[in-house]
C-alpha cells in the first residue's frame, strides 16, 4: 500500500490543505481516508483534501510524505491523475445523440 500526503501548503476556506493520494488505486485511497475518519465528501476528483491539523494523523497512519511535484508525478505515472479540465473515466462531456 502507498499512500501519499503533501506538504499542508494549499490554501482554501481560510485554512492550509494536503492532498492525500494513492499511487495503486482508488479503493486503497478510500479505505485508508475511512480508517482516519476522512469523510467521502473531502474526496475531489483524485485526492482527499485534508487540513493542516489532521497531517500528522495521517503520517502516523502509514501516509508517506513527499512533496507536491513527486505525488502529481507518482499520480500521474499510475493513470489516476484526473485534472479539472478532464472529465472522469466514463463521463466523455459530450452529450449522446438523440
Amino acid at each position: 500500500m502507498t499512500v501519499l500526503i503533501d506538504p499542508p501548503i494549499w490554501a482554501g476556506h481560510g485554512r492550509m490543505w494536503s492532498h492525500l493520494v494513492s499511487d495503486r488505486s482508488f479503493d486503497e485511497l478510500h479505505a485508508f481516508a475511512a480508517r482516519l475518519g476522512i469523510p467521502r465528501r473531502a474526496f475531489e476528483r483524485d485526492h482527499y483534501d485534508v487540513p493542516t491539523e489532521r497531517y500528522d494523523e495521517a503520517v502516523r497512519a502509514g501516509a508517506v510524505e513527499v512533496g507536491s511535484k513527486e505525488l502529481v508525478l507518482r499520480l500521474t505515472a499510475a493513470g489516476l491523475r484526473r485534472p479539472k479540465h478532464r472529465p472522469a473515466p466514463g463521463r466523455s462531456g459530450v452529450s449522446a445523440p438523440r
